[in-house]
This record gives C-alpha cells, structure tokens and sequence, in this order.
C-alpha cells in the first residue's frame, strides 16, 4: 500500500469558511469548511473571526489556527472523496 503525501505550498479565502488551496504540485482546491465545523476543536471556527486567522504552518505544510485545529494535507487534497463522511461524523462530535 502507498501512501501519498501533499503538501499546502499556499491559500486564500475565497468566501466565509472556504479557502483556495494550492497544493505542491500546483493542485487547486477550494474548499468550504463549513460541513465540519462541528465539535470542540472544529466548532469554534464557525467564528469567522477565528476562521479567517488560518494559517500556514511552514513546518508541517498544512493549515493551522490558533485554536489548535488544523487539517492533514492529504485529507484537504482528497477532500471530495471524504467530505460526506466527515459531515456526518462532524455532527456526532
């Protein structure tokens, strides 16, 4: 089994809870991260003001906040391929 990494090179908000990212193979995304923000780590990010402090971490090349949330690089790569099992995970949180 192999497994791929991606990592963010950079992004930018593009409307509420959604952002473009581009990935280091010059992969666009846009994301809208609304469906997830549910739970203790995630919910506080529907503050967009929290939301919108979204940040690059240089080291580990994905996107971090202050609150501590952040994502996995290869998640948000395949985000479409996992965005309804997150949802519905996200309302349990």
């Amino acid at each position: 089994m192999q497994y791929e990494f991606h990592n963010i090179k950079s992004f930018c908000l593009t409307a509420s809870y959604t952002l473009e990212i581009i990935f280091d193979d010059n992969t666009h995304k846009v994301i809208d991260f609304s469906p997830v923000l549910y739970g203790e780590m995630y919910g506080p990010l529907k503050n967009s003001a929290l939301f919108n402090k979204v940040a690059l971490d240089k080291e580990v090349h994905t996107l971090v906040w202050p609150n501590g949330a952040d994502f996995n690089p290869s998640l948000l790569y395949h985000w479409e391929q996992h965005i309804d099992e997150l949802s519905a995970r996200a309302k349990k949180w």
